[in-house]
């Protein structure tokens, strides 16, 4: 099975909307790294994110706190709690082509 058609769900299990003035802030996704790694994604990554109604990339970060097949997302438009997204890798050698876009 290649990567392309190889696209485990993930259930938004957590959701966190930041304000004008947090010091933490932008489009961010927490998984656990198995899950990441299993989508072939590295800690600090921009990757796509297929949710039920857009997409947009995100920054990946690792957190083992976060469970197996769960994800936690920030400041990610089109997604909401108990949602089921897709996390893709984003392919930054397609040049001008959009066939990385899905």
């Amino acid at each position: 099975m290649n990567q392309e058609t190889f696209r485990p769900p993930l259930r938004v299990a957590g959701y966190v909307a930041t304000r004008k003035g947090d010091p933490e802030r932008g489009p961010l996704v927490l998984v656990n790294s198995n899950e990441a790694r299993v989508r072939l994604l590295e800690d600090g990554e921009l990757a796509w994110v297929y949710g039920p109604r857009r997409h947009e990339l995100a920054v990946i970060r690792y957190d083992e706190s976060v469970g197996r097949g769960d994800a936690i997302v920030r400041d990610v438009a089109g997604v909401a709690p108990s949602e089921i997204i897709q996390l893709v890798k984003h392919d930054f050698d397609a040049g001008k082509s959009t066939r990385n876009l899905g």
